[in-house]
């Protein structure tokens, strides 16, 4: 663990300016950045760790664009449970390095992987498939997860990702099969639009280390009850999170 003399200890009830957390870690070098950003997320209250997390990764990634996969990586593996905060922030001020953000913050969070694509999804939601795949290489066994992270964040998509896992007969294919044939549904539909930034006010394009995401309207982590899955054309209903069959009979729903 790289040694670091910092004042950094967040009492209850204390809500560190962006100023305070640009200057902390700005006192750093930069081999020390990624860990002294963990540091203070690790450190913050509980109250305050969604905020603190969006502070400190607009000013760590500020500071050290070309390091943001390891910043996000860092605080992923300190503190889980805001990976998919910490990602969604990062990817909305550096989004040409979304697949280095996604892969190292579900390497850090594997148990995560269904978080990390929804909320970068949430961010980019055109480039779903390419971050859904790119958890899944990393984290295998996560397919059910990664759709329902992907239905969370956007919608729209569910009905076409019922439509694909129908088809299989109650088997669980792999993602990228069920990806494609939903993709084929959809174009077969019509177009979806899924503009960037949509879900988050974010500007595409915007300056490298502009703090342009609201912090009301980040993503807050999968939804409390995911979306119900149906793998078949008749009657039962999957949960992608549980795997679990709703009442009303039908296929089981095997993992991949």
């Amino acid at each position: 663990m790289v040694a670091l003399m910092l004042t950094v200890k967040l009492v209850a009830g204390e809500n560190a300016s962006d100023n305070q957390i640009f200057a902390k870690l700005s006192s750093v070098t930069s081999a020390e950045l990624p860990a002294a950003a963990a540091e203070l997320i690790k450190q913050s209250a509980a109250e305050d760790l969604k905020l603190t997390t969006i502070a400190v990764v607009k000013a760590a990634v500020g500071l050290n664009p070309a390091a943001a996969p390891v910043i996000v990586g860092s605080i992923a593996q300190s503190t889980p449970e805001m990976s998919g905060i910490a990602a969604a922030t990062a990817v909305a001020l550096v989004p040409n390095q979304m697949v280095a953000i996604a892969q190292a913050a579900a390497a850090a969070a594997p148990s995560k992987a269904g978080l990390i694509v929804e909320a970068i999804c949430r961010v980019l939601p055109a480039n779903y498939r390419t971050v859904a795949e790119t958890v899944a290489n990393i984290v295998p066994g996560a397919d059910k997860e990664i759709l329902a992270g992907i239905v969370a964040a956007i919608p729209e998509l569910q009905g076409n990702i019922n439509q694909a896992l129908a088809t299989y007969n109650g088997k669980m294919p792999s993602l990228n099969a069920v990806l494609s044939q939903a993709a084929q549904i959809q174009s077969a539909s019509g177009t979806l639009a899924l503009s960037a930034g949509t879900r988050l006010g974010v500007s595409a394009g915007s300056p490298v280390g502009t703090p342009v995401i609201p912090v009301t309207s980040l993503p807050q982590g999968p939804s409390p009850a995911p979306p119900q899955v149906p793998i078949s054309t008749t009657p039962p209903v999957i949960n992608p999170s549980s795997g679990t069959t709703a009442p009303g009979g039908g296929h089981d729903y095997t993992s991949p």
